[in-house]
């Protein structure tokens, strides 16, 4: 598993970012992490695992996302 990256989501959660194999595939997981009752950081249910082949139109339906197209 190569960490790609966290994003702070709130006090209590954090998103993170990796790319990992699979069953033979290498995928992206990008999944929500929680701050449990003892302070330990913890997977949640929350999240999206795609075939890393899928990136480049999974970026690109994001970027519309800056152009303005989430109304």
């Amino acid at each position: 598993m190569m960490d790609l990256g966290t994003i702070a989501k709130n006090s209590r959660e954090e998103i993170r970012i990796t790319a990992e194999s699979f069953k033979g595939h290498d995928i992206i997981n990008i999944r929500v992490w929680y701050r449990d009752d003892t302070d330990e950081m913890r997977p949640g249910k929350q999240g999206l695992a795609f075939r890393l082949d899928l990136l480049p139109a999974v970026l690109d339906t994001l970027g519309k996302a800056r152009k303005g197209g989430a109304a």
